[in-house]
Formats: C-alpha cells, sequence, structure tokens
C-alpha cells in the first residue's frame, strides 16, 4: 500500500482474538429474494430521490452474507527484547517458567475474521474479498475454516474455488440449492451523485443497510496496480469488506473492500471495487480458480506534475517506462526505458485508465498498436500481449530489494562535483569498484553515486539518499560526476527548471524522479 495518507485505509475485515469464537447476530430476511429477475426499484417521487429503500432492502438482504473465518495465531512465542543480550539469568527464568505452562510449546488462540459477501449463483457460489479468507502478512496463506450464514441464520462450511490477491477478490462455495442471488451491474454507466446502497456486517453486528451516493469513479487510492475504486458515502465500517454496493436497480456495482479512516470507523470516504474489474476476474475464478491477464513486461511509474516537467510534457499524458524486461513482449517491441506511453490498442492512458489496467484487459495473444513519446516526438510500435507469469515470477524478474546501511565516502577532487552540488543540492561520487562492493551493486549497475545530500534540498523532498544511484538525467545516462553536471547544465538551457532523473536504490529496478533546480545564483 502507498506510503502516502492513505495508511488509515483500512481493510473491512473484523479480527478478534480468543479461545471462544465471536457470536454473530444477523436479521432474518422479511421477505424472499427474487433470482433471475432483478429487485424492481423503490418508487421515485420528483426530484429522483426515493421515498423508501425499504422494498429493495427487503429483497437484496437474504442474498447478502456473513463470512466468517477460524484460523490458529500464535501470541506466546517468548522473544528477547531488542539489544538484550542472551542467556542472563532473567530469560532463563522466565524460559523454565513457560516450559512449565505449556511444556515448551508455543502459545496460540483461536483468532476469527468477520466480513461479508454475496451470493452469484442459486448453488451457492458466493463473492467475498481476498483478505476476508486469507492469512498472513501478505494475504497469501489460506485460513483454517470459513462459514458462510445466511440471512436466515443457517450456517455452511465454505470452501476456496478461487482468489485473487492483486484484485483482492475471492469465489467461495456452499453446498446449498435454490438460494437468492444477485447479478453484476453496468458500473461503467454510474454517474457521481447516483444513489447508492451499502448491505454487510459491520463491526460483527449482522446484516446492516446504509444508503448514500458515488462521491467518486475510478479512484486511485495506492493499494495496487489496478485501482479503480469507487467512492461513495454510504457508511461503510470494518467488516463490510466483500459486502455489494447496490444500484437502485438492486444490481451489484461494486464490492465493499476499503475505507479512509483516522479512526477506523466510517468517515463518508468507502471504496469498492467497480463490477466492470470485479465480474471478469469473477468469472474466470468461478470457472477455472484462476485469473488470466493480458502482460507486457514493463515496469511503469505515473506522470507526476515533476516527471511531466522533467520531461518538457503535460501532467497525466500517459506513464513513463522505468524498467523493460529482457526479452520481453514490450523489449521485442522495440520500447524502451523513459518511453511514455500514451495509447494502447487506440486506448487514451490517463488517471482513470491506467497502463497496467489496460493491457491486464487485452486478450492474451493479441497484437496491438502501442503509442508512445521519446525525445520528445511520437513513435508507433506494435506490440504482442501475453499471459502475465505467477506473481513470484513477476517479482522474482523485477528483482528484490537488498539492505545496506553503508554510504559511500566523498571524493570532492572528482570533476563536476562541485556544480553538481551547486545545481541539484547533492553531491556525486563515480561509481568505484569499491563503492559498487561497499554497496553491494550487481555489475550490471551503472551511474553516479550520492555521497551526500543538503536537506533543504528538493532532491531530499523527493526521497533521494545517500547510496542511491543516479542512472540518467534527462534521458541521457551519466558514468561521471562531470558528466552529470553537463547533463544538468544541458537541461538548464533548454529552458527547464526541472531536471528528470532515473535513480536506482540497491539492486531494485530504477524508479524516475523530478528534481527542482537550485537558482542559479546558489553556483556562484
Amino acid at each position: 500500500m502507498s506510503s502516502k495518507s492513505f495508511r488509515h485505509l483500512v481493510p473491512l475485515a473484523v479480527l478478534a482474538t480468543g479461545i471462544t469464537a465471536i457470536a454473530v447476530a444477523q436479521a432474518p430476511a422479511t421477505a424472499p429474494a427474487q433470482n433471475a429477475a432483478a429487485p424492481a426499484a423503490a418508487a421515485l417521487p420528483p426530484g429522483g430521490a426515493p421515498s423508501s429503500f425499504a422494498d429493495l432492502t427487503s429483497r437484496l438482504t437474504p442474498t447478502v452474507v456473513n463470512v466468517s473465518t477460524t484460523q490458529k495465531v500464535e501470541i506466546g512465542r517468548m522473544r528477547r527484547m531488542p539489544g538484550q543480550p542472551g542467556g542472563n539469568p532473567l530469560e532463563e527464568f522466565f524460559r523454565r517458567f513457560q516450559e512449565q505452562q505449556d511444556g515448551g510449546e508455543p502459545v496460540t488462540r483461536e483468532a476469527t475474521s468477520l466480513g461479508s459477501g454475496f451470493i452469484i449463483a442459486a448453488d451457492g457460489y458466493v463473492v467475498t474479498n481476498n483478505h476476508v479468507i486469507s492469512a498472513g502478512q501478505g494475504r497469501d496463506q489460506p485460513v483454517e475454516s470459513i462459514t458462510v450464514t445466511l440471512a436466515d441464520r443457517r450456517e455452511y462450511k465454505a470452501r476456496v474455488v478461487g482468489r485473487d490477491p492483486l484484485t483482492d477478490l475471492a469465489v467461495l462455495k456452499i453446498e446449498a440449492t435454490g438460494l437468492p442471488f444477485v447479478q453484476f451491474g453496468n458500473s461503467e454507466q454510474i454517474r457521481v451523485g447516483d444513489w447508492a446502497i451499502a448491505i454487510g456486517n459491520p463491526f460483527g453486528l449482522g446484516g446492516t443497510v446504509t444508503a448514500g451516493i458515488v462521491s467518486a469513479l475510478h479512484r486511485d487510492i495506492g493499494s495496487g496496480q489496478y485501482d479503480r475504486y469507487i467512492q461513495t458515502d454510504a457508511s461503510i465500517n470494518q467488516g463490510n469488506s466483500g459486502g455489494p454496493l447496490f444500484d437502485l436497480a438492486g444490481n451489484v456495482i461494486g464490492i465493499n473492500t476499503a475505507i479512509f479512516s483516522p479512526t477506523g470507523g466510517n468517515v463518508g470516504l468507502g471504496f469498492a471495487i467497480p463490477a466492470e474489474l470485479a465480474k471478469p476476474v469473477v468469472d474466470q475464478l468461478k470457472a477455472s480458480g484462476a485469473v488470466k491477464r493480458g502482460y507486457m513486461g514493463v515496469a511503469i511509474q505515473r506522470l507526476t506534475s515533476d516527471i511531466a516537467a522533467g520531461l518538457g510534457l503535460p501532467k497525466d499524458t500517459g506513464e513513463i517506462v522505468a524498467n523493460v524486461e529482457p526479452n520481453g513482449p514490450a523489449a521485442r517491441a522495440g520500447i524502451r526505458q523513459g518511453d511514455v506511453i500514451i495509447t494502447v490498442g487506440g486506448r487514451a492512458v490517463n488517471y482513470e485508465n491506467s497502463l497496467s489496467y489496460l493491457v491486464a484487459t487485452t486478450p492474451i495473444n493479441t497484437t496491438v498498436p502501442i503509442e508512445l513519446i521519446r525525445d520528445g516526438k511520437r513513435v508507433r510500435v506494435m506490440a504482442t500481449i501475453v499471459q502475465r507469469p505467477a506473481e513470484n515470477i513477476v517479482q522474482a524478474r523485477a528483482g528484490l530489494p537488498t539492505e545496506d546501511e553503508d554510504t559511500p565516502t566523498t571524493d570532492d577532487k572528482a570533476p563536476g562535483i562541485e556544480s553538481a552540488r551547486a545545481s541539484l543540492g547533492i553531491t556525486l561520487q563515480p561509481l568505484t569498484t569499491q563503492l559498487r562492493q561497499q554497496l553491494r551493486l550487481d555489475d550490471k549497475v551503472q551511474g553516479v553515486v550520492i555521497a551526500g545530500i543538503s536537506p533543504s534540498s528538493d532532491a531530499a523532498a523527493k526521497g533521494l539518499q545517500r547510496g542511491d544511484i543516479i542512472v540518467k538525467i534527462g534521458q541521457k545516462p551519466v558514468a561521471s560526476p562531470a558528466e552529470a553536471a553537463a547533463a544538468v547544465e544541458a537541461e538548464r538551457k533548454a529552458g527547464k527548471d526541472t531536471v528528470l532523473m532515473l535513480v536506482q536504490r540497491g539492486n531494485t529496478p530504477p524508479t524516475y524522479r523530478g528534481v527542482k533546480l537550485m537558482p542559479e545564483k546558489s553556483a556562484k
């Protein structure tokens, strides 16, 4: 998840630990649900506001379920305090005491997670969020048991048909027939200001209905590469995860997934996965238990105002290629690092339609035109979209981060040092063999090393650090402080006040940063 203020964005499952599981109360249905036919909308008086949501709610509530999971979590394994040496008498005393209490085994408790879901087929297929039915820090481990509770309080054990961590969706199956169910609607037709109804299980209280409006569309909240959430002010809280967001026709237009909140409670900022993204994923999970997506083999970045300024382009004009996978589809098509991709198959790359989303939704093994900007000129290439590999393969190709606390020492006699310091507020060093070993860099990493950085510089504000490697400045590779200074001066003479830099940290893929130049008087 992004490090911005969405750290307050809360996955909506409710987790409790204890020996006794939480009992979930659920209000019984008041009327049978309609299956194939969408529920009738409430009567609309002049002005468009419904006089009541009661009829619609009575038809929809039986299709919404509570999803609870149980798993064993370790809470009693003794850990040494940071900085505390081993073998001291106090540690030995507590170790023997714990062994007497639990026989030396780790102490575990049963954890219960509560969320929501909805039925999409009469024979018991249920949609929910992946984070509701998964454990582990990366939500990549299955839970021990999943129970689905219907609105009439019938309980069923559920099995996982398939789950997709990238979109946070999962499909479950319970052994039942003749169940009420709902259908996905067309979220691409909804508008900001339309009514929306959320039904779910907030805080484990049981079936709860709230209403509001669609506040925004295609919202990017920094939770993943396929972000295009519906934002709503309908009250959504922890425990609503996996529950449906309905339109007034009773169709599912979204799946409630997260909230933005400083307190963990509703403040009017709820986010739902739109049906246009969810339905294709759910259909694939239901049919085969897995999801197939298009893949092009590039690492990309949004064109922020600083990066756009460094390129001399308007903001939100496509996305910049930070890295190209060797021998991948993009490389074979001739796409290069630093290219700005603006269309894929005729569809514009912008804030609402990211490159990741457009490629993922392109049919596999199709060849599509890619329009890009390279050195200020428009270029058109043809790329064949392939199937996205398993995530562990994608991560391996991207490279793993390395941790190193060593920082380079400064050689103030190297040519270009003073000029770079005056222009950017950073001190640069050549990447010598000694520094490469000190920073544990691969041989393929080339550039100049940041040996010092002014705390008041824009480079520091953009997150650059000592030990970072500047690979390119203004799309030109730099191998020495002198080359870096010359590249910066060329950008200044071109009338730019922001320099585009390709920066690498350790052996991770490089990223672009737009760094503002220091005033010229600083060089005097």
